[in-house]
């Protein structure tokens, strides 16, 4: 089995631990579309795009086991980190790429290393792209605008 599928079943048995079905199939459909989205964005940068898909598998893991949103960036940074250490699919170095992107993601004005900014332009895809009704959040509009941009959209 490959890193990224150890990883997605990993994911499912915490997601699937949710009691409320409507905000597991939410979660569920957010982290595999941040994690595609996560996956398009590096290919196209350059940058590792296994890790790319593995962060945006957990950047919101931290919201949706404990039920909160507060500081859930630094702290589900954390919670990913005990979750690759007990899988042991990844080295140091890759935790550490994975956990920062986590740690950064919620922060969409400022501009960190090349992988947060990855994780944070997927999160930005699938908020906006998810459900085009809605209106882009105002924090997220520069980077909208930009990404639109990058893939001529």
């Amino acid at each position: 089995m490959s890193r990224l599928k150890e990883l997605r079943a990993q994911i499912n048995v915490e997601l699937l631990k949710m009691e409320n079905p409507d905000k597991m199939v939410n979660a569920i459909a957010h982290l595999y579309g941040v994690s595609l989205a996560a996956t398009m964005i590096a290919k196209k940068r350059g940058e590792n795009e296994e890790l790319a898909s593995m962060a945006g598998m957990l950047h919101d893991i931290y919201a949706y086991t404990a039920g909160t949103y507060n500081d859930h960036a630094h702290k589900g940074a954390d919670q990913a980190r005990e979750i690759l250490e007990k899988l042991a699919v990844t080295t140091a170095e890759e935790n550490d790429i994975i956990c920062s992107a986590i740690y950064h993601h919620d922060d969409k004005h400022v501009v960190d290393g090349p992988m947060d900014e990855v994780l944070k332009d997927a999160d930005v895809i699938h908020h906006t792209l998810n459900d085009t009704s809605k209106a882009v959040k105002e924090k997220e509009q520069v980077r909208y605008a930009a990404l639109c941009e990058e893939f001529g959209m």
